[in-house]
């Protein structure tokens, strides 16, 4: 008996500890947790913008004053330039090889290979060739309606290369009808026609292309006779890389060409 009284008069001494943490200690997790999240931001600042940092850190100095102006960093983003691409690139001799094997697959497929020549001209362009009688009279600058088909199916050709379009005008030597109408007008009238056709018809993008004549001034053959004049009489399709592509979307393969 006196055991078990003993045992109830230290029981009755040590009181019941309290269940839960400490008040205290509530409040001091919550500031260190508080100080944690403000410095993770801080770091996260200093990781994505120098500048806001820096202010960041500036105010934190002056809320405890340590100083009165801001700290002011200077820093430099350095700018790497890229090595130039020149004409004799590796990237743009395989680019143009590749899309002269599509337009010529194309062409062939499409069985206009009696009308539409293909020529690989450098490493960034492309000619297509069609002589003057398939797409106009003699002397005239109006496209004749059998050539409709044949202009509709290049547009659909060019239109996913990435290339850019001139058309060119080219005529023999023998002077036009008219005294006030010479060869140069009668290359540049054809064509500003072809390219008046396809942005009628909404097949080729205007910034995509240009139109120029050169009369009789630039011929593939002397003109001798009337074979050699027919060779001459044409219009040249001369497609070329466009300048962003050779020199930037080359390099990324999510940019690869439509082959």
């Amino acid at each position: 008996m006196a055991e078990e009284a003993q045992a109830e008069e230290q029981k009755e001494k040590c009181p019941e500890c309290p269940v839960g943490a400490p008040a205290w200690m509530v409040t001091y997790s919550d500031l260190v947790t508080l100080l944690l999240t403000f410095f993770v931001l801080l770091l996260s600042m200093a990781s994505m913008d120098p500048v806001r940092f820096t202010e960041a850190s500036s105010s934190l100095k002056d809320a405890f004053g340590m100083h009165n102006e801001p700290a002011h960093v200077e820093f430099a983003i350095p700018v790497l330039p890229s090595p130039p691409i020149t004409q004799f690139s590796p990237i743009q001799q395989q680019t143009t090889k590749k899309v002269y094997d599509k337009i010529k697959s194309q062409i062939d497929s499409r069985r206009l290979n009696n009308n539409v020549g293909v020529i690989q001209n450098d490493d960034e362009s492309i000619i297509l060739r069609i002589s003057d009688s398939v797409m106009f009279e003699r002397g005239q600058a109006k496209i004749s309606p059998k050539a409709y088909s044949i202009l509709r199916t290049i547009a659909d050709i060019i239109r996913p290369l990435p290339m850019d379009l001139r058309i060119e005008g080219h005529t023999d030597d023998i002077p036009v009808s008219s005294s006030n109408y010479g060869n140069w007008d009668l290359s540049v009238d054809r064509s500003v026609a072809v390219m008046r056709f396809f942005t009628q018809g909404d097949l080729l993008p205007l910034d995509r292309m240009a139109a120029a004549g050169y009369g009789q001034d630039r011929p593939i053959v002397p003109n001798r006779d009337e074979i050699s004049r027919s060779k001459n009489r044409r219009v040249d399709f001369f497609l070329k890389l466009q300048s962003n592509v050779s020199k930037t979307k080359l390099a990324s393969p999510e940019n690869a060409l439509p082959l």
